[in-house]
């Protein structure tokens, strides 16, 4: 093997494993909600994880006549909880590039879906809630809320 290739090759699987961390980004953190049907940023929710799990409330509300609004259509314990700080996506496991298994509350009605996200790129998070299976629901996506400087 001459000294070009091995060197070419070392350069090759650097670059391939600098590529693989950029792919491997976090779905924590903060995400910039926007509405699928009208396509007005409606809040900023938080996504965080607990022993392996991954869930997701409402940290800001830009509409301020939600701000104080509860949930009133919710059922068990997110029943009348306000809306400022709900949990609305709980259970999320990871399995391979998406996160599963989880659930989605749509807290204008209080219906509970089934729901997957996935990472489309670093900053943009792919939000799906269904029926049944994938096929049967609706797509949000998310945009990451990046850190300003102060």
């Amino acid at each position: 093997m001459s000294i070009a290739f091995k060197f070419n090759f070392r350069w090759i699987l650097v670059l391939l494993l600098i590529a693989q961390f950029g792919f491997s980004q976090s779905v924590i953190g903060k995400w910039k909600t926007i509405d699928d049907i009208s396509g007005k940023e409606k809040g900023i929710v938080e996504i965080f994880e607990r022993s392996g799990v991954f869930y997701a409330r409402i940290v800001e509300i830009f509409e301020s006549e939600h701000r104080n609004k509860k949930c009133k259509l919710c059922s068990g314990e997110d029943k009348d909880n306000p809306l400022l700080g709900l949990i609305i996506i709980r259970g999320l496991r990871k399995e391979g590039d998406e996160y599963n298994g989880g659930k989605i509350v749509d807290p204008k009605i209080g219906k509970y879906y089934k729901c997957y996200i996935k990472l489309e790129d670093k900053d943009k998070l792919k939000v799906r809630g269904y029926i049944g299976f994938p096929l049967l629901g609706r797509t949000q996506y998310w945009y990451r809320v990046k850190k300003q400087n102060t």
